[in-house]
């Protein structure tokens, strides 16, 4: 009768700690991978609870991983509560389903928000000028008085140079570096000359 009752009370232990047992239910992590975070602010939730805040990267890319474990067969909601201040939204994807093993094909895919990036241009008369902004070329015709580029992502740096010089000038720019804030940038300057 007592081996009985030790070997009810060893049962009910391994029950209550599985894993040191030899089990596996309660020890699935819920987690994946996300994109588009550089800047602090996007939180994610699991079934209403479990708010996790992730960490931006530079890149903005990274994988993630809630703390609190799930058992086998657990029900998991993985839903953004807040999106950082310079994305347009934040998307899931692959978010919901049953636990049957640790899940680690969540997507969290953030938008981020893009600006303006323009300028003015003085004194161009030739023909060929082009401007360059990483692996952005824009073509500037003979006469333009201004000019776009591409938008540029917020927080994101930027550097407008002059790649090709028009026919028998010379410009320089001005103010064409700098971090997009949030709000378009406008103050760009090219100014074309004879060439030396």
């Amino acid at each position: 009768m007592k081996s009985t009752y030790l070997r009810a009370g060893a049962v009910l232990a391994c029950a209550l700690a599985l894993s040191a047992c030899g089990g596996s239910d309660g020890e699935l992590g819920i987690g994946g991978s996300f994109a588009g975070v550089t800047k602090s602010g996007l939180v994610l939730t699991n079934n209403g609870g479990s708010d996790l805040a992730i960490t931006p990267t530079a890149d903005g890319r990274g994988t993630f991983f809630f703390k609190d474990l799930v058992e086998t067969d657990s029900t998991y909601n993985v839903k953004v509560k807040s999106i950082p201040s310079n994305a347009v939204k934040c998307e899931e994807f692959n978010n919901t389903g049953r636990a049957a093993f640790t899940i680690n094909n969540i997507g969290i895919v953030c938008t981020i928000k893009q600006h303006a990036l323009t300028g003015k241009i003085t004194g161009l008369t030739g023909a060929n000028l082009v401007l360059v902004n990483g692996a952005d070329r824009v073509p500037v015709p003979a006469g333009a008085t201004s000019f776009a580029m591409a938008p540029v992502s917020e927080d994101s740096p930027y550097g407008v140079v002059v790649l090709t010089q028009p026919d028998n000038q010379t410009c320089t720019v001005t103010n064409g570096s700098g971090t997009m804030g949030e709000n378009d940038v406008n103050s760009l300057a090219v100014t074309c000359g004879p060439r030396a």
